[in-house]
């Protein structure tokens, strides 16, 4: 490959088209013409010499030599943003830009630590990413941020996964519902309820749907929702049962009450993931190393996850 053919526009124009998969897409983001991108992409297959995309089904794909190229953009224009905050933060004051992909259980909480983290670094942006569990994953996958926040993180060698904070989910009801009064409650008593429940794929219903099968039950009937908001409401309303996140239920407004459920509320955590083939940018670790000093201070010091202050380190 002829490296003297590249240049930093050419490597954002493959990256956007191989994200979006669409050259008529990638180009509208990019406020080019459709032949603008899709001359930048010869130039570039030109230059590597071999395909870079194959069409399938209507969609362009990446092919293998495309994967590793779109890795190798990935990583430079990460490490020339990262020279560039470096440049402004030696003429006086951190700053830089960080990308977070979350799933929607965490912006109940990552908020709190953001605002507490701008108060010290003001100049530091931030492109909060929220999303299902599946639409983070492909977010993951395409490495389109820098930092995930997930409840049940994806798996493989690519993948570097740390406990930051406890997320219990707990069964709620109504603050009608015969069960609320209870001291103690056997899951039996109310298996045969109605069960809100998230779509698949979402980390809250796997947990529960392992928890289920773990104990040999089934559920008769259920109802799946694929919205927080939308299940805490239809609780309230009487439509059913759910288990949810603790932090969902606390920062609604809806009337609802928490089960006394033995074996409840089922221990969950959520991680902060990046990628060990990606580099972070500076910014992305000045927040890691300020929640691993300062996340006590920015949520109830009972939810942090034990060794917190060892976080930094295993994202170096």
């Amino acid at each position: 490959m002829n490296i003297r053919h590249l240049s930093f526009r050419l490597l954002q124009v493959y990256v956007q088209v191989a994200r979006i998969g669409n050259i008529s897409a990638a180009a509208r983001a990019l406020h080019l013409t459709q032949p603008t991108v899709s001359l930048q992409l010869k130039k570039l297959r030109e230059a590597v010499g071999e395909p870079l995309f194959a069409n399938r089904d209507g969609k362009m794909e990446l092919t293998h030599v495309g994967e590793e190229l779109y890795r190798a953009a990935c990583d430079v224009l990460v490490r020339f943003d990262d020279f560039n905050g470096f440049l402004e933060q030696a003429r006086g004051g951190s700053s830089g830009h960080i990308n977070i992909g979350i799933v929607t259980t965490a912006k109940y909480v990552l908020p709190r630590i953001l605002g507490a983290f701008y108060k010290l670094f003001p100049h530091v942006g931030v492109t909060l990413n929220i999303g299902n569990r599946a639409h983070i994953l492909e977010r993951f996958s395409k490495q389109e941020d820098d930092l995930y926040v997930f409840s049940h993180p994806p798996s493989g060698n690519a993948v570097q996964a740390t406990r930051i904070l406890k997320n219990p989910l707990q069964i709620i009801a109504p603050f009608d519902h015969w069960a609320v009064s209870r001291e103690s409650l056997e899951f039996a008593e109310i298996r045969n309820e109605r069960f809100l429940i998230r779509e698949p794929g979402s980390a809250t219903r796997m947990m529960f749907e392992s928890w289920l099968s773990s104990q040999g039950i089934e559920l008769g009937d259920t109802m799946q929702i694929e919205s927080n908001e939308a299940i805490r409401l239809s609780t309230a309303s009487g439509l059913g049962l759910s288990v949810i996140s603790a932090h969902t239920l606390y920062e609604g407004q809806e009337k609802l009450a928490a089960l006394p459920v033995h074996n409840f509320p089922l221990e969950s955590h959520w991680y902060l993931v990046s990628r060990k083939d990606r580099r972070l940018p500076h910014a992305a670790m000045q927040l890691i190393q300020f929640m691993a000093e300062h996340l006590q201070e920015c949520v109830e010091p009972q939810w942090v996850a034990p060794n917190i202050a060892n976080l930094a380190e295993n994202f170096n």
